[in-house]
């Protein structure tokens, strides 16, 4: 796995966790099968470009946070 994967799946599930939301009611916000949505979690598969705006947005973070490239959201 790529270490950029890896920061990205820990963010997301951080900022899942946050807000009190589980991985389905987050993939079905965005319209994601939950296993789908898991896998990025985990760093199990890379998610597209688009996917990685529409996730910034659902948190309210920047692109370069999620892939960990500065610290602040």
């Amino acid at each position: 796995m790529d270490r950029i994967n890896i920061i990205l799946g820990e963010r997301l599930k951080e900022l899942r966790e946050e807000r009190g939301w589980t991985q389905k009611q987050c993939a079905e916000q965005i319209g994601l099968n939950s296993v789908t949505y898991l896998h990025y979690e985990k760093a199990q598969r890379e998610p597209p470009l688009q996917l990685l705006a529409v996730f910034a947005q659902l948190y309210g973070v920047s692109v370069d946070y999620l892939l960990g490239l500065n610290d602040i959201g």
